[in-house]
């Protein structure tokens, strides 16, 4: 192994509680008498593309409306999160310092342009990552941003750190060997590798 790829939510940080309060203040002004959401709620749709979220959320809308409301939640869930400390999981800012001295590090997340850039400025890490891509950079998904960031940084042996079974198969589909995070929001079964907490990293590599 020469590099190792990361899932961001659920593996990294969990701002879903924070999330869900951003995108109520907005609902809260467009929609009357709705269901508040929660970060167990957003912990079931975290992982998919932001089209796909808008349309579980809002599916009685148009497309364009879905994507129009979806894009105002994101605009003030960047605002909110960088008023708060990180939600990082325990052990991260120290984990990813010692790996960094070893391997080159990198993001690949199903979010939205600009969501991965408040991780690196809120919570200090960007000195640990060499790249990163998301759907919003480039309009595709996981395994696709799997495969441009092993391509356009020459990695030979990367492996894929991520916490549901969509970034199980997005590893799968670019050919490369997946850790999971056991502690995050999904289930895998029969993974290459299990971690229980980012601690456990320093053990398997």
């Amino acid at each position: 192994m020469d590099s190792i790829i990361f899932d961001l939510d659920g593996t990294l940080w969990d701002t879903t509680d924070i999330v869900a309060d951003a995108w109520n203040q907005v609902l809260d002004k467009i929609f009357d008498n709705r269901p508040q959401l929660t970060g167990a709620d957003l912990k079931s749709l975290f992982g998919r593309i932001l089209p796909d979220i808008a349309a579980m959320l809002f599916p009685d809308l148009s497309k364009e409306r879905q994507l129009e409301l979806i894009d105002l939640c994101c605009h003030r869930e960047h605002e909110v999160l960088l008023e708060h400390d990180p939600p990082l999981f325990a052990g991260v800012p120290d984990t990813l310092e010692v790996l960094s001295e070893k391997y080159p590090l990198f993001i690949v997340s199903n979010c939205e342009a600009g969501y991965i850039e408040v991780f690196l400025s809120v919570t200090g890490l960007g000195k640990y990552f060499r790249d990163h891509l998301c759907p919003g950079d480039t309009g595709n998904a996981k395994a696709a941003n799997i495969k441009e960031i092993i391509r356009r940084n020459s990695l030979k042996s990367p492996i894929y750190i991520g916490d549901t079974l969509g970034d199980y198969n997005a590893a799968r589909e670019a050919g490369i060997p997946f850790a999971f995070a056991s502690y995050g929001f999904g289930n895998v079964e029969n993974p290459e590798y299990t971690i229980s907490s980012p601690w456990d990293l320093l053990q398997l590599f």
